[in-house]
């Protein structure tokens, strides 16, 4: 395999230390073009659809690329802003104050982000990091709960990028923090936060993205972490067992998922007479379609079309300050023995000495 070409080396350059923030990804437009092109990316990774090479390529390229496209575009649509998808733009302001945080703690790293699928990719952002002079880099998924087709699949993109790079900065991957205690406490804010302007709903429904069943049979960590998630936000908010319920969304295709599923399990609640119900999405950092349209928008119309009374959704932890005290703790713990803490500056440090000399002359 031929490495890319790179700058000349040079001597005596000072180590500087990068940390490369990975969400999942979002179209460049909500358009069916524009989806095609990231559909096809996404639903090509062998870590996302386990099913034999062959066989799915046909039928991603014969049907699925050529109907789900102007369908999930329609979605898309519905969240877009101003400032273009909602993922990316929470993502974008997650690093920028997660470098801020960190050089408030007295950290110099530099934070840049980057999408699994779509832009920026992370093969394109560790060149520029590389270019910048990064030598070490630690690998932040913004998921909580690790799993082979989320977070793994980061680490295969980070591994066929170092694949074609000669001078390899040295490497570090966080694989998960589902059980983080300031991840658990920043939910249980926002959960405390969302209750206290819509009051407090009869049942608290966790939402975790969906995963096919027999990943659970395979080895995959991914249920329990949600099912620990769950458990310690739960207890965090002082809830029984019969005040809340994690459930999986986001099914794709006739096999098994991970269950209960979601839109079922609200039209179920609103069936057995509960009127109230808030949900909260802890698997995703960021609002994205899963959580905006998925989620508040149908998942909602579910519910009360089922005689459901009140729907909430409390969103994602984005740039909350607890959210982001977290994500910051949680870098600063990888970081450690790598020579981040920025240095003195050495002219206010004689400006200091020269002040404390003039003072003791004086006395």
């Amino acid at each position: 395999m031929t490495t890319r070409p790179e700058a000349a080396y040079s001597h005596g350059s000072s180590p500087k230390t990068a940390l490369l923030y990975c969400n999942l990804g979002t179209p460049d437009a909500p358009t069916p073009a524009a989806l095609r092109r990231y559909l096809a990316q996404f639903l090509s990774d062998p870590r996302v659809v386990e099913i034999p090479r062959l066989i799915w390529l046909a039928i991603l390229h014969g049907i699925i690329l050529r109907v789900r496209p102007a369908k999930s575009a329609a979605k898309y649509a519905s969240v877009w802003t101003s400032e273009g998808s909602p993922l990316k733009v929470w993502t974008e302001k997650q690093a920028k104050l997660l470098q801020g945080y960190l050089g408030e703690r007295g950290h110099a790293v530099t934070v840049r982000y980057a999408m699994r699928y779509g832009s920026p990719s992370i093969a394109d952002t560790l060149n520029s990091l590389r270019a910048e002079g990064a030598t070490r880099i630690l690998v932040l998924p913004a998921y909580p709960q690790y799993s082979g087709a989320t977070t793994a699949s980061v680490v295969d993109d980070v591994a066929n990028w170092a694949l074609r790079t000669r001078h390899l900065p040295e490497l570090r991957f966080v694989n998960r923090y589902h059980d983080d205690p300031l991840y658990i406490a920043a939910l249980a804010e926002s959960v405390r936060a969302h209750w206290a302007v819509n009051g407090r709903p009869e049942r608290l429904v966790m939402s975790f993205h969906g995963m096919p069943a027999r990943t659970l049979a395979l080895g995959d960590p991914y249920h329990c972490e949600c099912l620990k998630t769950g458990r310690l936000l739960a207890e965090s908010l002082g809830l029984s067992k019969a005040e809340y319920i994690v459930t999986f969304q986001s099914r794709f295709g006739k096999a098994k998922w991970l269950e209960p599923y979601t839109e079922p399990t609200l039209k179920k609640l609103a069936a057995d007479g509960v009127k109230k119900v808030a949900v909260i999405c802890p698997g995703f950092s960021a609002d994205c379609l899963e959580t905006l349209e998925e989620i508040s928008m149908e998942a909602r119309e579910t519910f009360l079309h089922a005689g459901g009374e009140a729907f909430s959704y409390i969103p994602c932890l984005n740039d909350s300050p607890a959210g982001m005290r977290a994500l910051t703790t949680l870098a600063e713990r990888h970081l450690q023995g790598w020579p981040t803490l920025a240095r003195p500056d050495a002219a206010a440090l004689q400006m200091q000495r020269d002040l404390a000399l003039a003072a003791g002359a004086s006395n």
